[in-house]
């Protein structure tokens, strides 16, 4: 799929080091209300409450709520190094949450848990190839399992009353594996869906 700014299925890695974890309400808030809002819901509703029976509702929000960020590629590598450079790999995301203490730190390991689930869920065919090339310090990365850990990090850092939960971010690491397959699900439903008319193309 290609977001509106053109980020490519093939490529997760490029990111802010000063400022807060953008949230949903702060980027991408001509999003919300929005024809792809609702169609994000309904079809991550569908997917997760229907055909899966999950029925933790924050959970499935939560994730409605990422593809929704991640549409903005500002917002799926906002994430940037010391240097000034966005940060390209989940390695040096990893690098970059712990220079960090309190809140910064919740809010990068989060990002690490929401980058993963969202390549690892989406298109997993990315991470595939990203193996096979001797190039990357992701190499030998394994998106699930630095995914989990990092939300399980990212929930034992208090975030206050106007972010997620520090017991919903630990239930993601609990059901990172179930929220990833979700996303593949929800990609083969819009893909298979001639009425989304093609709202989606990373």
């Amino acid at each position: 799929m290609t977001s509106h700014s053109g980020h490519g299925a093939d490529s997760p890695g490029n990111g802010e080091r000063h400022g807060d974890h953008p949230r949903g309400d702060e980027l991408g808030g001509e999003l919300h209300g929005s024809t792809i809002e609702r169609f994000f819901r309904g079809i991550s509703e569908f997917i997760f409450h229907t055909k899966l029976g999950v029925a933790d509702v924050q959970l499935v929000d939560y994730v409605s709520d990422l593809m929704l960020r991640f549409v903005r590629v500002d917002s799926l590598y906002w994430l940037r190094q010391s240097d000034g450079m966005r940060t390209k790999h989940v390695v040096q995301m990893i690098c970059e949450a712990e220079r960090r203490i309190g809140l910064a730190k919740r809010e990068v390991y989060r990002h690490v848990g929401d980058f993963t689930l969202f390549w690892s869920g989406m298109y997993p065919e990315s991470l595939a190839a990203k193996k096979n090339r001797d190039n990357t310090p992701d190499q030998l990365i394994d998106y699930c399992r630095q995914g989990k850990r990092a939300y399980a990090i990212a929930a034992e850092i208090d975030g206050g009353a106007d972010r997620p939960s520090s017991e919903l971010i630990h239930r993601m690491s609990e059901h990172f594996e179930m929220c990833a397959y979700g996303l593949r699900e929800v990609r083969r439903h819009w893909e298979e869906d001639d009425n989304s008319g093609g709202l989606l193309t990373w």
